[in-house]
């Protein structure tokens, strides 16, 4: 058996609201998604071809001020983060602790901060229109820094660093799908700010 990645039934997905594009429920829709019963693991290469299943995919996007941390890895992304395995299990934390770890533990594989943070989780970004987005659902994140102390980790990521938002905005066919998503969460007045 290969890695086993955390994942949702994609009925349970639609039963619970999460749209095309993104929802502001987070908070209501994450809590069903990670009671025990909505969630299990499954082995990768099963569930990264088969749409009956989402994996739950943390997507952190790393602000400063009205600027945003982008990379390149393949296609230009705006969002950190990757899946969740049994390691960010633990006897003793909650499912929305188990949940948060594994999103710190995702980030800390792909890039090294050198800074203070505050967290917020925001939206569920949710794109059925690629193979990929089919069976994948992202949990957006933002983690508003201190500083812009952020340098890649990850061997395939190129050209990191923070651009200002604007920019980003000037050349969306170059973000790939959830990044184009996460920038119209950003936008919403409803976001918080540091």
């Amino acid at each position: 058996m290969g890695q086993l990645v955390l994942v949702c039934e994609s009925s349970l997905i639609r039963k619970v609201g999460a749209v095309h594009g993104y929802s502001l429920e987070v908070n209501k829709l994450l809590g069903t998604l990670l009671e025990p019963v909505n969630n299990f693991f499954l082995d990768r290469d099963r569930a990264e071809n088969n749409p009956e299943y989402k994996q739950l995919i943390p997507y952190v996007v790393l602000r400063f001020g009205d600027s945003i941390f982008n990379y390149v890895r393949g296609k230009k992304s705006i969002g950190v983060g990757g899946h969740i395995e049994p390691i960010d299990q633990s006897l003793f934390a909650s499912d929305r602790d188990m949940y948060l770890e594994a999103a710190r533990r995702e980030v800390n594989e792909e890039v090294k901060l050198d800074t203070m943070y505050r967290e917020h989780v925001v939206a569920l970004i949710n794109d059925d229109s690629t193979e990929v987005g089919k069976v994948h659902l992202g949990i957006m994140h933002i983690w508003d820094v201190a500083e812009p102390n952020v340098t890649k980790r990850e061997g395939l990521i190129t050209q990191a660093g923070f651009v200002h938002i604007e920019e980003l905005k000037k050349n969306l066919d170059e973000l790939e799908t959830w990044s184009q998503i996460a920038l119209q969460v950003l936008e919403h007045p409803t976001i918080p700010r540091w």
